[in-house]
Formats: C-alpha cells, structure tokens, sequence
C-alpha cells in the first residue's frame, strides 16, 4: 500500500521490507557490477521487481536504454535550476536521466499505481529532487505544476503516452496566458504524429490543423528518430523526439476563431476556401467573400495552401470570439 504526504510517495512497512529484500538478493560483487551507471538498479531489474509490463490501454512503451534516455534529457538543454515536468514516467528510465543531466526538481506525473514503488525508490535515491503526482496528466492544471515548481522555470520533457500524446500537446499549445508555464517541450511522438506538428504547406500530405497550432504558438523541429526496437514492447512505428520552443508574440489573433476556423478549412481540405469555409462564414454574419479579400487569400485556394500567418490573418479578420 502506498500513501502520500504533501504529494510525496511514501511506502509502509511492508513495501520497505520487500524493496530490502531485493536489494539483498542483489547485494554482493554480482550486484555492485549490475548496477546502472547512476547507482540503481538496471531498468529490466526494476521491470521484473515491481510487476511493470507494459499494458497497451494505458499508451505504454518502456525505454530500457538509459544512454537514450540520457540522450532526451540532454536535448532539454542545460537542466540547472529548473523544474522538469514528465508525463508517463513508468518504471523510471527518463527520471532517472532528467535527475543525472541536472535538473534541479524532477515533477513526474503517473497515473499507473503499479509503477509508484519503483518511482519512489528514485526518489530516496535522490532525496528532494523527485516529487510523484499520480494522476491523469489531462486533469493536472498548470497551476499545480507552477506551485510544485516552487519558483523554478518549469520545461516540460516526456516520453508521452501515445494515446493521449495528441491530447496534451494541443493542451500546452493553447494554455492561456501566453507565453505559457513552461519554456520548452521536448516530447516523443509516433513518427507520423511528429511529422504533422512540423509540417507546412510544402509537406501537404502532413500538413493540417497540428501543425497550423504548433506553427502558430511555438518553433517546432524533429531532434532525433528512434527505433521500434529500443521500447518495451517494441511498437510497430519508428517515434520522433521533437522539440517546441514557445514563441513570444505568436501572430495576433483570437485561439478559438483560429481553432473554428481550422477545423472548418481542413475538415474539407480537398474544397476550396469559398466552399470549406462557407458555414464558418454564415454561422457568424461574415460575408465570405470579404473575409478572404481582408486576409489576402484566393478564394480558390485549398486549406492545404494555406501557411500559419494567412490562417492567423483570416482569424483576425473574422473578428475576436468568432
């Protein structure tokens, strides 16, 4: 049984005598040679003592190498006095990485009780720089990130969930106020979903309502792709780490009318403008034709055509809470 104190993991009795128990086993030449360059225990070690497989209804794909992981958390940038915030932490791997590399307080957010032991084994390990929030990440607010930061500049860096990777990307691009609680992503994606927060009017194929967002609020670049084999289970794409640098002063317009007016445009992306937007335009008294001329677009023109600054000047000139 678990209990917690000031969002704090703490074990009872029971749970101490077993985690006791497998460090003996492990204990002697054999297991000072097992242990990971950090001082704890191998990631498969950890996996097999507490239970972890990975279960597919909650996203979960295990990174074991922690020279990758490494990798992730130095791309982060310099982690010296700030606040990391990871969703999806599992048995560990990435925490343990973001807390080597320097940073000064680790926020994991876990919403699998079965991984909470191994979470706080890291923590005593590393006394004050890890606090656990078990949870679902979509109902943690930003105000709860920005006191457990406790003053600290807050970046946010995940191995996401895939199945609510979407979900949470969106989520921060739209936080209000802006510029938001954090200073940088860097979150990993299924390849394909990567391709679409980066891609412009050039990569048609990829390009949608994502990337208008992503383009809009933040400078977004793929860092790095990595390979089915390096998770646990291995899936069946390759995943891309992608980095997201929020921008100060986005192009001026209304986020919901830029929303409406996305999903309108690219919810028939292969119409025309002057078709896909036509009950945009009628459900808000705008004259269409108007709009487009105020925006400088063609009216002939194809949602996939359009680049983040004509979507924002369409947004600005449909007027605020459009």
């Amino acid at each position: 049984m678990i209990r917690r104190t000031t969002g704090l993991i703490v074990r009872n009795d029971a749970e101490r005598r077993v985690s006791k128990g497998a460090s003996e086993v492990r204990s002697g030449p054999e297991a000072r040679e097992a242990l990971a360059a950090d001082g704890l225990p191998p990631l498969r070690d950890v996996v097999a003592a507490h239970g972890l497989e990975a279960r597919k209804a909650l996203g979960q794909n295990f990174l074991f190498d922690l020279n990758l992981t490494r990798r992730i958390a130095r791309a982060a940038g310099p982690l010296a006095g700030a606040a990391v915030v990871e969703v999806g932490a599992g048995p560990g791997g990435l925490t343990r990485a973001l807390i080597a590399e320097g940073a000064e307080r680790v926020i994991a957010i876990e919403r699998d009780p079965r991984a909470l032991g191994a979470l706080a084994e890291i923590a005593a390990h590393w006394p004050g720089r890890l606090e656990v929030i078990e949870a679902d990440a979509l109902r943690v607010s930003p105000q709860t990130l920005i006191d457990k930061a406790r003053g600290l500049p807050i970046r946010i860096v995940a191995n996401l969930p895939y199945n609510i990777a979407t979900a949470l990307l969106t989520r921060w691009l739209e936080a209000k106020p802006w510029p938001p609680f954090y200073d940088r992503l860097i979150l990993m994606f299924q390849r394909e979903v990567a391709l679409r927060i980066v891609a412009s009017p050039a990569n048609r194929a990829d390009y949608g309502r994502l990337a208008v967002l992503a383009g809009w609020r933040a400078q977004a670049r793929i860092l790095f792709d990595v390979k089915p084999e390096a998770f646990i289970p291995a899936p069946k794409v390759t995943s891309s780490v992608v980095e997201l640098i929020p921008r100060a002063r986005p192009a001026p317009c209304d986020p919901a009318t830029l929303s409406a007016l996305t999903q309108a445009a690219f919810g028939q992306r292969r119409k025309m403008l002057r078709q896909s937007l036509k009950s945009f335009a009628a459900a808000r008294g705008l004259d269409l034709a108007e709009l487009l001329a105020a925006a400088g677009l063609e009216p002939t023109m194809r949602a996939e055509e359009v680049d983040v600054a004509g979507f924002a000047a369409l947004a600005r000139a449909a007027g605020p809470g459009s």
